[in-house]
């Protein structure tokens, strides 16, 4: 593979980020020219996948066959380099390692920066220490097998803190190593519905700053937070699984032999273009939509082969549950979302998702994105507003505010 081939590569690459309005600063711009992505990848990966703005190739699977760890996408690393905003000469503290985001980051903040990435797993810091080394960018990079849920012993605060795995909760510990003014980056898992969310201080509290639809593996050691997953089987040997971030139902035996009963379907005339994301929906769902959960289904199961029809994402009411459901609508041109739904009480469950896609539609679809707080244990939550979403954490709460809005 030529050098010239490769900086072809990344200059491809840059300019997509850039198109994409991924990338908008100069400094961000100019560490993805430079990176050599290539070389923190694994082996037989092929040039194209390498430098694919979308590409997340994996770096490890555990016994099941489950990624736990990759090299993110690289537009999903120019926003979080973007939100983070960086400087010439800061220090930074990357939890949740692979190396390329390091030297991306080593890129930005310069010689006199500093960078120190921090991830539980040896075998990925062994990765990455090799891949700095091979690529020039090991004695501009810190590496540290360790769990961050304490944070990184013996080290002073950081004025970025860029967490690269999916977190279900913000440590005492991170807070505590990040500057006053500091910026705290991290894909934050709220109800099984995650978000790329910069965060700043704000009297006792963090406060976003911005926030970006993503997908990260989730965090391992002491911050991890299991789904929990109940298995509705079909009578044919096949299944359909229900993952419940919180909210699981107590007694999940009401369940059984749900997908026996007849599926109903009920709209509500909420209808959306094609083409235009609305991610947002199943935020709105994960934070007021009791019951809710994210639904799979194997292949040869009814929902799989109705597939195109509805979305991962549902709710359980009492003996039966809903899944999100979409219908041809505007002529072609868009969709009208329902829900389809299981069980005995199958038209309750289906009312209650539609009721929730009708809120959404009146209160949030049209106005500002949704901000996002986080009051650590010990702060003054009596400024929090009445109408805010509540995600409650181990260390604190989560708050989702959706800017009150009218039909035009």
């Amino acid at each position: 593979m030529t050098d010239d081939k490769t900086a072809r590569s990344r200059d491809t690459l840059t300019d997509r980020l850039k198109a994409d309005d991924m990338i908008r600063s100069e400094a961000v711009e100019a560490a993805f020219r430079r990176v050599p992505r290539h070389l923190f990848v694994p082996a037989g990966t092929s040039i194209e996948e390498a430098y694919s703005a979308d590409a997340a190739p994996p770096t490890k699977k555990d016994v099941e066959g489950q990624i736990i760890s990759s090299v993110s996408a690289p537009f999903l690393q120019a926003q979080m380099l973007e939100q983070a905003q960086l400087h010439p000469g800061a220090s930074v503290l990357e939890i949740g390692s692979g190396g390329y985001n390091a030297a991306l980051i080593a890129e930005v903040v310069g010689p006199a920066g500093r960078v120190v990435s921090v991830d539980i797993d040896p075998d990925v810091t062994a990765w990455a220490r090799e891949a700095l080394d091979a690529s020039g960018y090991g004695n501009r990079v810190e590496t540290v097998c360790a769990d961050a849920e304490h944070g990184l012993a013996g080290s002073s605060v950081f004025d970025a803190i860029i967490v690269t795995v999916g977190a279900w909760d913000i440590p005492p510990a991170w807070l505590t190593q990040l500057d006053h003014d500091g910026t705290l980056s991290v894909p934050l898992r709220m109800n099984g519905v995650t978000r790329s969310i910069a965060f700043a201080r704000q009297a006792d509290h963090l406060a976003s700053t911005s926030a970006e639809v993503c997908g990260f593996v989730p965090m391992q050691g002491l911050g991890e937070r299991r789904e929990r997953v109940l298995q509705l089987p079909d009578g044919h040997g096949r299944y359909v699984r229900l993952r419940f971030d919180t909210g699981a139902p107590e007694d999940p035996n009401l369940l059984d032999g749900v997908l026996a009963d007849m599926k109903v379907r009920v709209w509500s005339g909420v209808e959306f273009p094609n083409g235009v994301s609305f991610a947002d929906l199943h935020l709105w769902n994960a934070c007021f939509l009791p019951g809710f959960c994210k639904v799979a289904a194997d292949e040869g199961t009814e929902l799989a082969q109705d597939r195109k029809s509805w979305f991962p994402f549902g709710c359980v009411f009492i003996d039966s549950f809903a899944y999100l459901a979409v219908r041809p609508a505007m002529d072609g041109a868009g969709i009208e979302f329902g829900a389809g739904a299981y069980g005995p009480n199958g038209e309750q469950a289906a009312a209650a998702m539609v009721e929730q896609i009708q809120a959404w539609d009146r209160r949030a679809r049209r106005g500002p994105v949704p901000t996002f707080g986080f009051w650590p244990d010990g702060s003054d939550r009596s400024h929090i507003p009445d109408h805010v979403a509540l995600l409650e954490k181990h260390h604190g709460l989560v708050t989702v505010s959706w800017p009150r809005a009218s039909r035009p």
